[in-house]
């Protein structure tokens, strides 16, 4: 099996109210999604990872302030195309969604289940 370089996409803020606890379960999620994927000899990656880092050091404020929304998602874009594949987990959202598009967009694989991932079946 090749490893893949999976972008890990769910919510973020979709259904949250920004409430940092809420936005926390969110963000474990994904974490604990990437923390399988790498354990299943794949190199997982969060929008998030890049993202939040750099909005800090950026100065943002607040989450949707004109910094957070500069850096937010267009790291995330970037970071779809160099990607080998995209994996949605989670309920709605309108940013993991596009992450999808962009990957089906630039020829990637999506997988909407851990267990169709090579290597990764139960």
């Amino acid at each position: 099996m090749k490893p893949l370089m999976i972008l890990v996409a769910g919510p973020y803020r979709s259904g949250t109210g920004d409430d940092p606890v809420k936005i926390q379960a969110n963000v474990d999620a994904m974490m604990d999604m990437a923390l399988r994927l790498f354990r299943a000899g794949h190199l997982p990656v969060l929008g998030e990872w890049y993202a939040l880092p750099l909005i800090e050091f950026a100065g943002s404020k607040t989450i949707g302030d004109e910094v957070f929304d500069e850096i937010f998602h267009p790291i995330a874009r970037r970071l779809v195309a160099k990607c080998d594949a995209c994996l949605r987990i989670g309920g709605p959202s309108t940013g993991a969604d596009e992450m999808v598009a962009l990957a089906k967009e630039n020829g990637k694989l999506v997988f909407h289940r851990f267990e169709d991932i090579p290597g990764c079946a139960r």
